[in-house]
């Protein structure tokens, strides 16, 4: 059912892209927010349904082997949006991206990360398969199992691995490199997904964990938003 589910969510976001790319391509500001809206959404709403699944036998490879299919899935059908504000960053960085149009795509990014967990609230609120039982009760789940300085550090360098690594598969072939993206992704998660999630990515991070941001908000935005921000400006400024 939670298969079901999120395929079901990719297919709806494939179909408004595309209609938004045929009835709004020559509204380039609501096509921009539009698009990268529903892309955002895709990403953080499955990945709320795969935060369920952790504890699905046998731990971890399920979880594992999902992070890796779906990554793979969302590089494949999500091309030209960054559904990360840190990934945003970069064209703003080097002026290929203006001002207004890099602040307009972190906003819809933020819109889609509260939509999308009213969505999967709602889902689960429904109670259809046995991980939805009781996901609604459990609050902050927090995600930061270790002191808030080895978070803000691990954060920080999965940040620099990661986004030095886009840069540097730039000129793999692309079928080629959404499945080296979606490996590094997976290890990463393996790695430190125990201590802080590795989630390196800001607006995801808010809507899989907003009530922990209601509840220590200073703490969770060092680790959660300005560590990739800051991982993402240290490879810029080097590279």
């Amino acid at each position: 059912s939670s298969l079901l589910l999120m395929s079901g969510v990719v297919v709806a976001v494939g179909l408004c892209r595309r209609l938004a790319r045929r009835r709004l391509y020559s509204r380039p500001l609501l096509f921009a927010f539009l698009v990268e809206m529903f892309s955002t959404f895709q990403i953080c709403a499955c990945t709320n349904e795969l935060s369920l699944l952790g504890n699905v036998e046998p731990k971890p490879h399920t979880a594992l082997t999902l992070t890796y299919g779906f990554t793979v899935l969302h590089g494949l059908t999500l091309a030209g949006s960054a559904c990360n504000p840190c990934g945003t960053l970069q064209p703003m960085w080097g002026g290929g991206t203006s001002l207004g149009m890099g602040g307009l795509k972190i906003a819809a990014q933020f819109v889609a990360a509260v939509l999308a967990r009213v969505f999967m609230h709602f889902i689960w609120s429904l109670e259809m398969t046995e991980p939805h039982l009781g996901a609604l009760s459990q609050g902050c789940s927090s995600p930061m199992q270790t002191t808030e300085t080895q978070a803000f550090c691990i954060e920080l360098l999965f940040s620099v691995v990661f986004q030095l690594a886009v840069l540097r598969a730039e000129s793999v072939n692309p079928k080629y490199r959404v499945h080296l993206i979606a490996l590094l992704i997976t290890m990463l998660v393996y790695a430190g997904g125990n201590l802080t999630g590795a989630i390196f990515n800001p607006a995801l991070a808010f809507s899989l964990h907003a009530d922990c941001f209601y509840d220590r908000f200073l703490s969770y935005t060092i680790v959660y938003w300005i560590a990739p921000c800051l991982g993402k400006f240290l490879i810029l400024y080097v590279f």
